[in-house]
């Protein structure tokens, strides 16, 4: 009678047991560490921040500088010692943990969308951009402040990736991550290109460009960075609206449709907030390289494969990192200054060597 009405029991459980379940893009029911990590990481963030604020190039004791945090009152009457503080510590603090955030995000999104270990922000154009921007300003606006800087750089970024979108999204292999990594090479090159040629006849220009292409926190203000905190917030806001999809994308192109995402325009919304971000942290400190591949590789390694604590965890690590690196910046040969730029490169030029000597390397896009 049970036979007649619904079929056998056996095929009820089979049909139930193939019913497909979409994966979800946290951490595991039970797993841990993705928070345990975070927490850490924040706990970090925070005593690298207490440790930036009481290390400089000069003279001021850490000692001096504890005692102004606390509310000393000596130490509170000190000028100098409130320069060194509020005025260059507190403001370089600020933004290494603003360029850390963004560079780890961006790269974390990045590599989720194109499925590239390799993929970092300057892959879609964004520092050759900047730079060739902040050339023009220079050279035939005569943008010689520091806000005029940032506004061009900023500007330069977005436009680069821009072009970058159009040319992706042209032709039959639309949307494919190897397309959008050929169109971002090609014009980046285009772009270093047309700055060398440009810098060719003007030598104050190139000096000034020197100094800001260099990646460096040196000298920047809070001013600087306050008009980039709802740009970097929409970057954000935007990055954590990205977390299910990618999550869908991870499982190929085929899988994410099955799921009822559309991979092209998944990854036009990562690109406009990669570029969101990465036009932010130029801006701010200049191009920074290899800290949007070192972040998220490190995040995959902590948070395993949940999409939104391998974001999580990339922005934190980023930013311990970034701010741990400017503070090493400040002492290495103290009392002159090393840009940030320079002591990443010795970690993340052996980890690029390392990655690509992988052998998941060569499946990474294989699917893509």
């Amino acid at each position: 009678m049970s036979t007649a009405q619904g079929g056998s029991p056996g095929r009820a459980e089979t049909r139930t047991a193939t019913v497909p379940r979409p994966e979800r893009s946290g951490p595991a029911s039970g797993d841990r560490r993705p928070v345990r990590w975070a927490a850490f990481s924040l706990v970090a963030l925070l005593c690298l921040v207490l440790a930036s604020l009481l290390t400089g190039t000069g003279s001021t004791p850490p000692a001096r500088a504890w005692d102004y945090l606390w509310g000393d009152p000596s130490a509170r009457a000190d000028a100098q010692l409130r320069l060194a503080v509020m005025d260059v510590r507190l403001p370089r603090t600020l933004a290494a943990i603003l360029v850390g955030l963004c560079l780890g995000t961006a790269g974390c999104l990045l590599q989720a969308a194109t499925r590239n270990p390799l993929a970092e922000t300057g892959l879609l154009g964004v520092n050759s951009g900047a730079a060739f921007a902040v050339v023009l300003g220079l050279t035939f606006f005569h943008a010689s402040s520091s806000g005029a800087l940032l506004v061009w750089a900023l500007l330069g970024g977005m436009a680069a990736s821009a072009v970058v979108l159009l040319l992706a999204a042209s032709g039959r292999a639309a949307g494919s991550p190897l397309r959008l990594v050929l169109a971002g090479s090609a014009l980046s090159a285009t772009f270093h290109g047309l700055t060398s040629y440009v810098l060719l006849g003007t030598q104050s220009t190139f000096d000034t460009y020197r100094y800001w292409t260099i990646g460096s926190l040196a000298g920047v203000e809070t001013g600087q960075l306050v008009p980039l905190v709802p740009l970097v917030l929409l970057g954000l806001l935007t990055a954590g609206c990205c977390v299910r999809p990618l999550a869908a994308l991870g499982l190929g192109d085929d899988g994410a449709r099955s799921l009822g995402h559309h991979p092209g325009r998944i990854r036009v919304v990562v690109a406009v907030a990669v570029s969101l971000l990465a036009g932010c942290a130029v801006a701010v400190a200049g191009p920074i390289a290899f800290l949007g591949l070192l972040a998220p590789y490190a995040a995959r390694a902590l948070a395993g494969a949940s999409t939104g604590a391998q974001l999580v965890l990339s922005a934190l690590v980023a930013a311990d990192v970034m701010i741990l690196a400017d503070i090493l910046a400040r002492i290495v040969i103290r009392p002159w200054e090393t840009p940030v730029s320079v002591l990443l490169a010795f970690v993340g030029g052996p980890l690029l060597i390392w990655i690509a000597r992988s052998s998941r390397l060569s499946t990474a896009g294989a699917t893509a």
